[in-house]
């Protein structure tokens, strides 16, 4: 379902809803769903803004409030970013802190008569993210991690992506383009000549990103394009119809959404 185009302009990274534009959309729906991005603060390379993950959250949470009736909620913007630490700007909580806080949240909302929760997830090294909602939904709660890798996948052949989800890891093709298109004036000069690969990373939660990368980047920035950023996030807004059915037409019990836990893979 669309939503007015009032009501589209009107979000930028915090949404700017009144409490009666909240009531008045939840008495349209049956089962209201609420939308929580969650980025992080981290280096991106010399080029993209350390908040770029949550950009990127926020960019894909937008394009879900424009297509669905949900309540969009602002965004959690530190997470766990620890294999970052090794340069200057990041900041981290701990996993136990973010489960805290998403767990907080699902039940606040519970109470106030939000019955799902769906978590946009723009960094990949939010593992715990899988853990909340797999328990939320063996506890019978109606919860959701998104995208999943697999969504990822279809959204970079629809958008033309050429390189890789391995390969595009952190401030690569696809972040460098949801950004071009979303905040270009975020962008500072470099990203044309910043490539780096390094597909091998199987020891990246021992040594962190800095026994990979000198830059802090790996991945193909200069293949991105405001092009293929606008068209990931159509395809990402596309795939997430899947989920609001399966969210919203789920019995009472919650065992429907037992398998919408498991790898919410998102960019580094």
């Amino acid at each position: 379902m669309s939503v007015s185009g009032a009501r589209t302009a009107a979000y930028g990274v915090v949404p700017a809803d009144t409490t009666e534009e909240v009531r008045t959309r939840a008495a349209g729906v049956s089962t209201q769903v609420a939308v929580l991005p969650v980025g992080s603060f981290e280096q991106h390379g010399p080029f993209l803004p350390l908040a770029t993950d949550t950009l990127v959250a926020c960019a894909v949470a937008r394009e879900i409030a424009a297509a669905y009736p949900v309540h969009l909620l602002p965004p959690v913007t530190i997470s766990c970013s620890h294999e970052h630490a090794a340069w200057p700007g990041t900041v981290s909580i701990s996993s136990v802190t973010l489960h805290a806080v998403v767990s907080d949240i699902a039940q606040s909302l519970r109470r106030s008569g939000v019955d799902v929760l769906v978590v946009v997830n723009g960094h990949g090294g939010n593992y715990v993210l899988g853990n909340v909602v797999q328990e939320s939904s063996a506890r019978g709660e109606r919860m959701a991690l998104f995208p999943a890798a697999e969504d990822w996948e279809a959204a970079r052949q629809r958008a033309g992506v050429t390189t890789s989800l391995l390969t595009d890891m952190h401030a690569g093709e696809i972040e460098t383009s949801i950004l071009l298109h979303a905040h270009p004036e975020l962008l500072r000069p470099g990203y044309e000549t910043s490539d780096f690969v390094a597909d091998d990373r199987r020891h990246l939660l021992t040594l962190g990103m800095s026994g990979y990368t000198d830059s802090g980047v790996i991945g193909r920035p200069s293949l991105g394009s405001a092009e293929k950023g606008k068209e990931l996030l159509a395809a990402l807004a596309d795939s997430f119809g899947a989920y609001f059915s399966l969210l919203t037409s789920a019995d009472d019990s919650g065992t429907e959404t037992g398998d919408t836990g498991e790898a919410g893979s998102a960019r580094g």
